[in-house]
C-alpha cells in the first residue's frame, strides 16, 4: 500500500450537511509548507498548470503566499475534477490557525473516487517544489478518472418530522422538553442526545448520541412518529449531519466551549457550525433563533425556513424585527409565556410560576430554554393547549432531566443542586440558581470540576468564576473525562483561576461523589451545595438517597425561592 502524500493532514468523509456544504463532502486538511516555500517562478508554473491566470504568488513564506496557496489549491481541485471527466464541482477553501495548513472540501456521490481525488491533490503539492508540475497534474487526473466510483452517501431523508436542536447550552433541556410535549400529544417520540437514544421516554441505548448516529438509530425505528435530535458541534464537523432536512430547528445560544479544536478556534466560527442545523431546515418549516444572542439570531440571513425568535424581553429590536418580516415570535409578557403573530395581540400560554424548569422565573437560562421549547412545539403542529400542559408537567428532577438543575433536599436542611455546567455560561446559571434559593445568611458551596478536552483559559476561568461567586469551592475530578489531561493538570489550572480572585485553599477529591460527601458534610441547614456532576450521575443520587435526601416537588423548590427572597 503506497504512504499517504506527506501534504495530506487529513482526509475526511462527511456523510451529510456539514460547514461547507449542504451535503455529504470530502474535507481535506493540507499541509501548503511546500508551495509557500518554493521560489516565485516555480508557484507561476503551477499556477499557469492548473488554469490559474495572472497569479502573484508573492514572495515565500508571507501572507501573499497563503492567501496564493487557497486560491491555488481550489483551482487544483477543480483542475483534477475536469481532467478526470467531472464538471461544475464546487470547492470550499479555508485558512486555519496554522498559517502552513489549509482546509479544502467539495461534495461527494462517490466515496472511493472521491477519497482518491483527496489523496491526488496532495500527491501534486508534495511534487510542487520538485518542479514536474505539468507531469503529476496530469497523472493525478488520470489515477481519479481510473478509480471506481465506491458507494454513495449514507445521508438519511426523513419519513417523519424532525426536530434538530443545537446549541452550546440548554440543548439536551430543550430536546427533552419537546419530546415530552410532543409525547403529551400521545406521539411516539424517539429522541437522540448526550445521553443515549431514548424511544417513547425508554432509554434503549446509553452514550453520547449527539451526531448523525444517533439521528440515524432514532429514524430507523419503524414506529416513532416524531425525531428529536440533539445535533452537537463534534458531529457536525467531525461526520457532518446524518439528515438531508428538518422540519423544526431550534438554536439555543453561542457561548465558548470546545474552543481550539477541529479548527474551531472563535465564537464567530463556532456560530458557523451550529448554523448548519437551521441551515438545513425545510423551507416551510421554522427557525427557532434565540433573539437575545446576536450570533444566532444572525443565523436568519442564512436560512431558507421561517423565522421565529425567542426573547425574555417582549420589546427586543429581534421581535420587532422578525414580526415585521411576517415572522413568529414567543416572549414573556407580565411573568406569561406568550406567542406573538403579526398582526395579532400576544397570546398569553402559561405563566413562568406554573413552569416548574423556570422555578418561578428565576432561572434565567431555563425560561429561554421553554421559549425555545414551547415554539419548537408549535412549529411542528402540537396543540396550544398540549404545550401548555407538557410546560406544566416537565420537572427539573432526575426522571424528566437528568443531570440538569436537578434539585434534593437533605434531612439536615440542606439544599443539593447537580448540574453539568460544563462551562462558563453554564457554570454562571447554576450559580444563578444556588444563589436563588439559598436561604437569607447562608452559604453556597460548590464542588467543582472540568473536562480535559478544554482549553486552558476556559478551565481556569470556570476556577475564577466558581471561587468568585462560592463561599467554600473544592474540586472533585471527573475520571472518566480527563481526556488526555492528569488530574494534577486540571487542579493546577483550576487552582490558577481561583487564585485571580484571592482563594488560595482549593481542596481536591478523587471523584464527584467524594466530594459532594465532603461539602455536605460541611453545610449547614440553609446552605446550597452545587455540584458540577458529569462522570458520576447516578453515583450521585444514589448516595444523596442513601443519606435520606429526597428530590424537591415543584412545590418544594417554590417554598425555597420565596424564602430565599424573603430577606
Amino acid at each position: 500500500m503506497p504512504d499517504e502524500p506527506a501534504s495530506l493532514v487529513e482526509l475526511r468523509v462527511l456523510e451529510g450537511p456539514n460547514l461547507y456544504f449542504p451535503r455529504a463532502a470530502i474535507k481535506l486538511t493540507l499541509d501548503i509548507g511546500g508551495l509557500a516555500a518554493v521560489p516565485e517562478d516555480t508557484a507561476r508554473r503551477f499556477a499557469q498548470r492548473i488554469g490559474l491566470r495572472n497569479a502573484r504568488p508573492g514572495t515565500p513564506d508571507t501572507g501573499f503566499r497563503q492567501r496564493f496557496a487557497l486560491r491555488a489549491v481550489g483551482r487544483l481541485v477543480r483542475a483534477i475534477a475536469t481532467e478526470s471527466g467531472s464538471t461544475r464541482l464546487a470547492v470550499r477553501v479555508r485558512p486555519t490557525s496554522d498559517p502552513h495548513q489549509i482546509v479544502v472540501a467539495f461534495p461527494w456521490r462517490h466515496r472511493t473516487r472521491a477519497q482518491v481525488m483527496g489523496s491526488a491533490v496532495a500527491e501534486v503539492l508534495d511534487a510542487v517544489p520538485g518542479g514536474e508540475i505539468d507531469s503529476v497534474v496530469g497523472a493525478a487526473a488520470a489515477r481519479v478518472a481510473a478509480s471506481a466510483d465506491g458507494p454513495g452517501p449514507h445521508t438519511i431523508t426523513p419519513r417523519i418530522p424532525v426536530v434538530a436542536v443545537t446549541g452550546t447550552n440548554g440543548k439536551t433541556t430543550t430536546s427533552r422538553m419537546i419530546a415530552h410535549i410532543a409525547r403529551a400529544d400521545g406521539r411516539l417520540v424517539g429522541w437522540s442526545n448526550t445521553d443515549g437514544i431514548y424511544i417513547d421516554g425508554e432509554l434503549v441505548e446509553a452514550g453520547d448520541y449527539s451526531g448523525p448516529s444517533g439521528a440515524g438509530r432514532v429514524l430507523a425505528h419503524p414506529q416513532v412518529q416524531l425525531a428529536v435530535t440533539e445535533t452537537a458541534r463534534g458531529g457536525i464537523l467531525l461526520k457532518g449531519i446524518g439528515l438531508t432536512r428538518n422540519d423544526v430547528s431550534v438554536v439555543t445560544n453561542v457561548s465558548a466551549d470546545h474552543l481550539g479544536l477541529q479548527g474551531i478556534d472563535t465564537l464567530d466560527q463556532l456560530a458557523e457550525v451550529k448554523g448548519v442545523v437551521p441551515h438545513i431546515t425545510r423551507k416551510d418549516g421554522w427557525a427557532v433563533l434565540n433573539g437575545d444572542d446576536p450570533r444566532v439570531f444572525a443565523m436568519r440571513t442564512t436560512v431558507k425556513a421561517q423565522p421565529w425568535v425567542f426573547s425574555r424581553d417582549p420589546d427586543s429590536p429581534a421581535i420587532r424585527e422578525v414580526l415585521s418580516d411576517g415572522g413568529r415570535a414567543t416572549t414573556v409578557i407580565d411573568g406569561w409565556i406568550s406567542v406573538l403573530l403579526p398582526h395579532r395581540d400576544p397570546d398569553p400560554l402559561v405563566e413562568l410560576v406554573d413552569v416548574p424548569m423556570t422555578l418561578a422565573g428565576l432561572s434565567r437560562f431555563n425560561v429561554e430554554n421553554s421559549l425555545a421549547a414551547a415554539s419548537a412545539a408549535l412549529a411542528i403542529g402540537i396543540p396550544r393547549d398540549v404545550v401548555v400542559e407538557g410546560l406544566r408537567t416537565f420537572l427539573p428532577d432526575a426522571e424528566h432531566n437528568p443531570g440538569r438543575m436537578n434539585f434534593f433536599s437533605m434531612p439536615s436542611g440542606v439544599s443539593v443542586v447537580m448540574d453539568l455546567a460544563h462551562n462558563e455560561a453554564g457554570l454562571e446559571a447554576m450559580l444563578e440558581i444556588m444563589n436563588g434559593v439559598r436561604a437569607p445568611g447562608c452559604r453556597l458551596l460548590l464542588g467543582l470540576g472540568a473536562v480535559g478536552d478544554r482549553t486552558d483559559g476556559l478551565i481556569e476561568m470556570l476556577g475564577e468564576i466558581g471561587a468568585r461567586d462560592s463561599d467554600l469551592v473544592a474540586i472533585g475530578h471527573k475520571q472518566r473525562y480527563l481526556r488526555g489531561r492528569t488530574t494534577d493538570e486540571l487542579e493546577a489550572l483550576l487552582r490558577a483561576g481561583a487564585e485571580r480572585v484571592g482563594v488560595t485553599d482549593v481542596p481536591a477529591y478523587d471523584t464527584e461523589v467524594a466530594c459532594l460527601a465532603a461539602l455536605v458534610d460541611q453545610a449547614k441547614p440553609g446552605d446550597v451545595v452545587g455540584l458540577m456532576c458529569h462522570a458520576e450521575r447516578e453515583e450521585a443520587y444514589a448516595w444523596i438517597a442513601e443519606h435520606g435526601g429526597t428530590p424537591d416537588s415543584p412545590e418544594t423548590l417554590r417554598d425555597k425561592v420565596r424564602a430565599a427572597q424573603a430577606d
